[in-house]
């Protein structure tokens, strides 16, 4: 998360988790419509009745705060099958999964990797990948996800 990012997460956090949810990610795209996303979960999962209570609760936090200049659209969702990983806790949370990482920097000339979170420590976790284990800095990751796991 960018630097805006980070600081509406700080802001909405306690709202949404005064709510009963998690705060998974917030991102905030600018432009001339502009989108403030945030993505919500609970052990139990998402319901769109869900998503509505958190709207309304957190419209009225940014309706008395005003952190964001000008009109926006708010959009709260689940996180998805390829939910961001964003936090420590969710990499503890998810290891022996599959996740897709973007490094912020290429390593060995790359910086997307897939393969299988084999151990997470609280500043790093090691990937197993293309028959290697890699060791990655959480710093070092710009972008993280899980990859969703179909059954038929």
């Amino acid at each position: 998360m960018n630097g805006k990012d980070v600081q509406l997460a700080e802001l909405l956090e306690p709202t949404v988790e005064a709510a009963g949810f998690e705060l998974v990610h917030v991102e905030f795209i600018s432009g001339n419509n502009a989108v403030l996303r945030l993505y919500i979960d609970s052990p139990g999962g998402i319901e769109i009745a869900d998503c509505e209570a958190v709207s309304r609760e957190v419209s009225a936090l940014l309706d008395v705060e005003d952190p964001l200049p000008g009109a926006y659209q708010l959009e709260v969702s689940s996180p998805g099958l390829d939910r961001p990983l964003t936090k420590a806790e969710h990499f503890e949370r998810f290891v022996g999964e599959e996740i897709r990482i973007w490094l912020r920097e290429a390593c060995e000339g790359r910086r997307k990797f897939k393969g299988r979170l084999a151990a997470f420590t609280g500043a790093a976790l090691t990937l197993d990948c293309d028959d290697i284990q890699m060791e990655v800095q959480l710093d070092e990751i710009e972008q993280a996800r899980l990859v969703p796991q179909y059954s038929l």
